[in-house]
């Protein structure tokens, strides 16, 4: 007869991972972190989650798209960005036009710092600096510099409808010929490997600014919201795995995630959404916000396949978080070779409209 003190291991909620007290290695490499952040509890065991996850899309073949927003980036968290461009392990973009503008300042050699978030922003605002929390940029040397340089750029443009992606393209190619530190610009990396980088809005940011005034002189870049949606719609429908890796939530997001209802409810076409996600935001779920909805209600709008499985939310600011899963992956994956998806964006949107064409 077993011993009553071995009851315990009947139970159907006792038949998880014992727990055992956790010791830190000396030298400890990322997987060593990771895999003691997995045998342990909380925020910690998703992050461990996450970055296994991340690892099975790299390996599964995932067509995966990388959502960017919040100020990451132009806090000197691109080059985390490139260093997936790099290895293969994003096949295409959605960022806030925001941080594609703030990320020529880089390339251009603008003036970047570290900064405080408890100062006297009247202070600042008299001395001609201006504030991204704990960044520092200038009005005149890094702002106005970078519109102008926006500006050259966009008069170099032949006039013609544009999806975000090409233009991020076009933006890229002229950072590579033009900036003094190319290799400093996560868009031009995009360039350079044929990965397409949409924007979650054509107009709220700089770069839409700075069109805006270009229109008034009669140079019109004709950046169209429709087709960038159908462009990215259309990678999605062709790719036959799909992983979403979300930094923040916000508009990137969510425009990542409309693109397969975008499929199944207006266009009537058979599909069931992303394989996969991971989400690393601050946002909670209490106020139906789009940044703080969780993968389980997504997938009731067709945005992912399954709720039970392949999906991890990591509740944390993602410039603590991402480096954790982004090492994980450089470190444990082999390179992937490029999909070059933005080369075969027009191949693709011709088989979502032939798709459309015979429901």
């Amino acid at each position: 007869m077993q011993h009553p003190c071995e009851d315990w291991k009947k139970s159907p909620y006792m038949q998880g991972k014992k727990i055992v007290p956790a010791h830190w290695k000396k030298r400890a490499s990322i997987e060593d972190i990771i895999e003691a952040y997995g045998n342990t509890c909380f925020e910690a065991r998703n992050v461990a989650a996450g970055a296994k996850l991340f690892k099975y899309m790299i390996e599964k073949g995932d067509t995966i798209w990388l959502g960017v927003s919040g100020a990451g980036p132009v806090g000197g968290m691109g080059g985390y960005i490139s260093n997936l461009i790099m290895a293969g392990f994003v096949d295409a973009i959605c960022s806030t036009g925001a941080q594609v503008y703030h990320d020529g300042h880089f390339a251009f050699n603008l003036p970047v710092v570290q900064g405080s978030s408890h100062v006297d922003d009247n202070a600042l605002d008299e001395d001609g600096t201006t504030r991204i929390y704990d960044i520092n940029i200038r009005l005149k040397e890094t702002l106005i510099s970078q519109d102008k340089i926006f500006q050259d750029f966009a008069k170099t443009l032949e006039p013609k409808e544009r999806s975000s992606a090409d233009y991020s393209y076009e933006w890229g190619n002229y950072i590579i010929k033009n900036a003094p530190n190319p290799e400093q610009s996560w868009v031009a990396a995009a360039a350079v490997h044929g990965v397409p980088v949409f924007w979650d809005s054509e107009s709220n940011h700089s770069i839409g600014m700075n069109n805006a005034g270009l229109y008034l002189e009669g140079i019109n870049i004709d950046l169209s919201p429709s087709r960038s949606l159908l462009e990215g719609a259309a990678i999605v429908y062709s790719s036959p795995q799909l992983g979403f890796f979300e930094l923040g939530g916000g508009g990137p997001k969510n425009w990542i995630q409309t693109l397969a209802p975008m499929i199944s409810q207006i266009f009537g076409i058979n599909y069931e959404g992303a394989d996969r996600g991971i989400q690393v935001t601050t946002a909670i779920e209490k106020d139906g916000g789009l940044s703080g909805c969780t993968f389980g209600e997504a997938v009731t709008w067709g945005k992912y396949k399954d709720a039970t499985k392949g999906l991890v939310q990591i509740w944390g600011e993602y410039s603590v978080i991402a480096p954790l899963l982004i090492g994980y992956v450089l470190e444990t994956c082999e390179p992937r070779e490029h999909k070059r998806l933005y080369d075969h964006k027009e191949e693709f949107y011709q088989k979502l409209l032939s798709a459309k064409k015979t429901i």
